[in-house]
């Protein structure tokens, strides 16, 4: 159960700030609430299971003290990269697509995790603790953080005119 908290707790402070917040935020400005959480749910699904996945193979393969001396200096260049914050590009903030809003937010939040904080903090976590709890927990806290982007863009998407918030 350690291990579930401990990933829920780390992933949701390694994504207040992030980039893939500020695009939950702004992707709940377009489109429906539902929608992007859903999108957001099943991506971060899928690649938290992936990052648990190869933090448990590397956990199995390499000897602890390497791990735990790795994941030390990890967290650290993790907490510095939380520090420095993110921001959007032009093209990044257009609400303007063919494409269904759920594969839309789906795919957008896949590719933004591939080797973000937040995955590579998966799979420090998930080298030295149980796969499931990593992978749940880590899951969880992500959904929660992505989750108060998204009534804060809705908040936002109600008071700033259209112009302000492309």
């Amino acid at each position: 159960m350690d291990a579930f908290w401990l990933s829920l707790v780390m992933i949701f402070i390694a994504e207040l700030g992030d980039k893939t917040q500020l695009v939950a935020l702004t992707l709940a400005t377009c489109y429906n609430s539902w929608v992007v959480l859903w999108g957001i749910f099943w991506a971060t699904l899928a690649i938290h299971v992936f990052s648990a996945g190869i933090g448990w193979f590397i956990g199995d393969k390499l000897p602890t003290e390497w791990i735990k001396f790795v994941a030390g200096i990890a967290f650290i260049a993790f907490g510095f990269w939380t520090l420095r914050g993110d921001h959007l590009d032009e093209d990044e903030k257009s609400c303007k697509t063919t494409v269904h809003p759920f594969w839309l937010v789906f795919s957008t939040f896949f590719m933004a995790e591939l080797g973000d904080k937040t995955m590579l903090s998966t799979i420090t976590l998930a080298s030295t603790h149980p796969f499931l709890p990593v992978w749940i927990g880590s899951t969880i806290g992500m959904v929660i953080s992505d989750g108060l982007a998204i009534i804060a863009g809705k908040m936002l998407g109600a008071k700033l005119p259209e112009k302000a918030i492309k």
